[in-house]
């Protein structure tokens, strides 16, 4: 007892061995995993207990355009390890374009992902209804609920993400932000592209129409 009492934290700045700003944004990140989850778990359990689910996305375009979506956030992703690498290098120009870069990633994927609603709009397919039809039945009417609903929250991550870097880049930039904001900014990213990989071949594979 004695020994635990003599190394207990002194009242520093860093009682968990790390800044301020990354445990908030590790505190941040674990509330919103426990979020992600929880709609990730729903969407699997109504999709594995409905008879009459929905598969509507052909190899084309629907499922190469979400490989495609994959590998431009997995591009973002690269791009902002090297903005981090950069900013500790105190590279200031290389890091801002890196995070520039990255910001143009995200904003390619939001684009192309509204696209493809757009695309499952006019085909009739709703947060609240579609026109498919699986063993002579009306197709599951949550389909729309549950892929807009859990596609939509990450892609509010990813424009909540390109508007921080895109904040990020202007202040280090300007030396308004240090190496550490640059490091905290990408960790949020690569939560957000993350979580894509576990969203990408639960939607889109499981899913997929092989006879269209």
């Amino acid at each position: 007892m004695d020994t635990l009492a003599g190394s207990a934290w002194d009242g520093g700045v860093a009682p968990f061995a790390t800044n301020t700003k990354k445990l908030g944004m590790w505190l941040f990140l674990l509330s919103d995993s426990l979020t992600f989850s929880t709609a990730i778990l729903a969407y699997a359990y109504v999709r594995l207990s409905s008879a009459n689910w929905p598969r509507p996305f052909e190899f084309s375009p629907a499922v190469v355009n979400a490989t495609f979506l994959t590998f431009i956030l997995l591009s973002s992703s690269l791009t902002m390890v090297m903005a981090v690498a950069a900013a500790h290098r105190d590279e200031i120009r290389k890091a801002v374009i890196y995070i520039i870069l990255t910001a143009i990633g995200g904003i390619a994927f939001v684009v192309l992902h509204l696209m493809e609603w757009f695309r499952l709009f006019a085909e009739g397919v709703t947060p609240w209804s579609n026109h498919y039809v699986v063993n002579g039945q009306p197709g599951d009417p949550l389909f729309g609920g549950t892929f807009f609903g859990l596609t939509g929250l990450h892609m509010l991550h990813v424009s909540i993400g390109v508007i921080y870097l895109c904040i990020i880049a202007y202040g280090f930039g300007r030396r308004k932000f240090n190496a550490d904001h640059v490091e905290v900014s990408g960790l949020y990213w690569h939560f957000v592209d993350l979580v894509w990989m576990f969203i990408f071949p639960m939607v889109y594979l499981m899913s997929v129409n092989l006879k269209g």
